[in-house]
C-alpha cells in the first residue's frame, strides 16, 4: 500500500458520516490521514460554525465587563515574572494573561484566550458527535449544551486556570476515542500533546487520565494498551509537562501542600447535595443529554466503544466528592457525555420537531441563568435579578457566606477602591519614611492589585505571605517600617514602636473579607520582617 493512502470503509470511518456501528470500523495505513479528514470536514460543518461563532460572539460581547478579576491580576504579576512554575500553577496561563494585559491593559483582550477556548469546545463537542456517527440534530444539542450550559459558560468567563480544562479534558477523549472506533493511532499522539499542555495550565489532569485507563482497563477497548502510539502520545506529553513538575520538585511540591488545605477554605457539602447541584448548575433541561451519554453506552449497542468514557466520568466523579472539591471541577469531564447523550438521543426521539423545542427550551433557561455566570447585568442589577428569578450563584467558599454579589463578580470589583485607599494611605507618610516602608496584605489578590494598578501611587513591590508571594519573599525590600492591612490591627500592635491606624479599606461590591480592614502604619517593627517572613507563610 502507498504511503498516506487509507485503507478503509470511509462511510463507516469518516467522523462526518453517518455511521452505523463505528465500533467495529478499523482502518490501516502507512500513513493514516484521517485526522486531516476530520478536520477538513469541521470546517465545513455548517453546525459547528454557527455554534462555535455564536459562543464566541456572546462571550466577546461581555468581556469587558466589570474589571479584571482577582486570580487574572495574579495571573498578570506571576506571568510578569516569567518560571517554569508557581506555588498554585503551571506557567502557561499567567504567561498568557501578562502577555495579553501588556497589549493594551484592557479586560477584554486578557479574556480573550477564555473567549476562544469557550469557541473551540463547541468546535471539538460537534466533532465528537460526528465522530459518533450524529446527524445534525444531535450536532446542534451537543454543542448547544458546550457553548450554553451555565457551568461551562462560567468557567470560560474569564481567564483562569480551569479555564482550558473542558477543552483540554475532551480532545484527550476525543484522541483516545478516534483510536478506539476507527483504529486511527496518530490521534493518540496529539491527544498526548494536549495532555502535555493542559498540564502546563493546571495540574488536574492525572485525574481524568487515569480515569480514562481505568475505564478502558475493563473493556475489549484496552487493546489500545498495546498501541506504540499511545506510549510516545504519553512521552510527549512528559516532556512537554516536565519543566512545571520539575519546578514543583525542586520548591517542595507546594501545590500538593495547597490541596491538603483546601478544607480550610471550600465549603464542604454531602454527595447528594453535589450530585443535585451538578443537575441545577449544568442546566436542568440538559441534563438529559450528559446522563443520557453515561447512561447510553451500555444500552445502546452502536455506542459501546465509548463506555471507558461513562466509567471515567464516573470515577472522576467519585474521586471529586471523595476530595470535598468544588462543583465546577467535574465539569471538564461532562463534554464528551454530551456527545454520546446528544446521538442516543437523536436516535431515541424521532420526532425532529419536538426535539427542537425541547433544547430550544434548554437554551433559554441557561440564558435566563447566564446573568450569574457571565458579567451582563450591572452590581445592582444583577442583586435584584437573583432576588426576582429567586435564584443565586453556588457559594463554594466559606468566606462567601452572606455576599450579595455571586464571588467571580465580586472579585473583580473594588480592587481599584482598595489600591486608591491604600496609595492615599501611603502619601500620607513623610517622604523619608516610605522609602524605609513595606506594604504587607493578607493575599494574592490584595497583592496583585496593588502591583498592577499601584504605579500612579508610586507603591513598592507589595508582600504577602499568600501562596507564590511567598517565595518572592521581601522582593528586594528592607523595610524598618510596615503598613499593613489586616482585620485585627490589635494583633499588629505587639510588633511596632509605635502603630497608628491609617484608613479603613471599603467598597460597595467588593467581596466581604475585603472590607472593613484597617489600614495600620507600624513604625520600627520588631522582629524585622525577614525574620518573620517564615511564620507569615499561607498555602491555601
Amino acid at each position: 500500500m502507498e504511503a498516506g493512502i487509507v485503507q478503509c470503509d470511509i462511510r463507516a470511518a469518516d467522523p462526518f458520516a453517518n455511521s452505523t456501528n463505528p465500533a467495529r470500523v478499523r482502518c490501516t495505513g502507512v500513513g493514516n490521514n484521517l485526522i486531516h479528514v476530520a478536520v477538513g470536514r469541521a470546517v465545513r460543518d455548517r453546525v459547528a460554525l454557527v455554534l462555535t461563532s455564536l459562543t464566541a460572539a456572546f462571550h466577546l460581547a461581555v468581556a469587558n465587563r466589570y474589571d479584571v478579576l482577582r486570580d487574572e491580576l495574579y495571573f498578570i504579576v506571576c506571568g510578569r515574572q516569567p518560571a517554569f512554575g508557581y506555588a498554585d500553577q503551571p506557567p502557561l496561563v499567567p504567561l498568557l494573561a501578562a502577555g495579553a494585559y501588556a497589549l493594551d491593559g484592557q479586560t477584554w483582550i486578557v479574556r480573550l484566550p477564555a473567549v476562544l477556548a469557550a469557541a473551540a469546545l463547541v468546535w471539538l463537542v460537534v466533532a465528537f458527535v460526528r465522530l459518533l456517527g450524529g446527524r445534525d440534530s444531535a450536532a446542534w444539542i451537543a454543542g448547544s449544551a458546550a457553548g450554553f450550559a451555565p457551568m461551562l459558560m462560567g468557567i470560560t468567563a474569564t481567564l483562569n486556570t480551569t479555564t482550558f480544562e473542558p477543552l483540554a479534558w475532551t480532545g484527550v477523549a476525543y484522541g483516545l476515542t478516534r483510536a478506539v472506533l476507527v483504529d486511527d493511532r496518530r490521534a493518540l499522539m496529539w491527544a498526548g500533546v494536549v495532555a502535555g499542555f493542559a498540564m502546563e495550565a493546571k495540574y488536574t489532569l492525572p485525574l481524568w487520565l487515569i480515569s480514562l485507563a481505568l475505564g478502558l482497563a475493563v473493556f475489549p477497548e484496552r487493546r489500545v494498551f498495546r498501541s506504540r502510539e499511545l506510549y510516545l502520545g504519553l512521552g510527549v506529553a512528559c516532556v512537554i509537562a516536565a519543566p512545571s513538575i520539575w519546578w514543583q520538585a525542586t520548591h517542595g511540591f507546594p501545590f500538593i501542600e495547597l490541596l491538603r488545605n483546601a478544607d480550610r477554605k471550600n465549603l464542604t457539602v454531602t454527595p447528594v447535595a453535589f450530585a443535585l447541584n451538578q443537575i441545577l448548575v449544568f442546566d436542568v433541561l440538559f441534563a438529559p443529554v450528559w446522563l443520557g451519554g453515561l447512561i447510553a453506552p451500555f444500552v445502546m449497542r452502536d455506542l459501546r466503544g465509548t463506555r471507558f468514557l461513562s466509567i471515567a466520568f464516573a470515577l472522576s466523579a467519585l474521586a471529586i466528592v471523595a476530595g470535598h472539591g468544588k462543583d465546577y471541577y467535574l465539569a471538564a469531564a461532562y463534554p464528551p457525555l454530551l456527545a454520546i447523550g446528544a446521538v442516543a438521543v437523536e436516535r431515541t426521539v424521532r420526532n425532529a420537531r419536538r426535539l427542537v423545542r425541547y433544547f430550544a427550551s434548554a437554551v433559554a433557561v441557561a440564558l435566563v441563568s447566564a446573568p450569574l455566570v457571565l458579567p451582563i447585568l450591572p452590581p445592582e442589577s444583577l442583586i435584584a435579578y437573583q432576588r426576582a428569578i429567586h435564584v443565586r450563584a453556588p457559594q463554594r467558599e466559606k468566606a462567601d457566606l452572606g455576599d450579595a454579589l455571586p464571588q467571580v463578580f465580586a472579585d473583580m470589583l473594588g480592587w481599584r477602591d482598595f489600591v486608591g485607599e491604600v496609595g492615599v494611605a501611603y502619601k500620607s507618610l513623610p517622604p523619608g519614611e516610605r522609602g524605609r516602608t513595606s506594604i504587607l496584605v493578607d493575599n494574592y489578590g490584595e497583592a496583585a492589585a496593588l502591583d498592577v494598578y499601584g504605579t500612579a501611587y508610586g507603591l513598592p513591590p507589595a508582600l504577602s505571605g499568600h501562596n507564590q508571594y511567598f517565595f518572592w519573599g521581601l522582593r528586594g525590600q528592607d523595610p524598618e517600617n510596615v503598613l499593613r492591612v489586616q482585620s485585627n490591627p490589635e494583633r499588629l500592635r505587639p510588633y511596632c514602636a509605635q502603630m497608628r491606624e491609617l484608613g479603613t479599606t471599603q467598597s460597595r461590591y467588593a467581596r466581604g473579607l475585603e472590607n472593613g480592614k484597617t489600614i495600620a502604619f507600624c513604625r520600627g517593627m520588631h522582629p524585622s520582617l525577614a525574620k518573620l517572613w517564615p511564620s507569615l507563610k499561607v498555602f491555601i
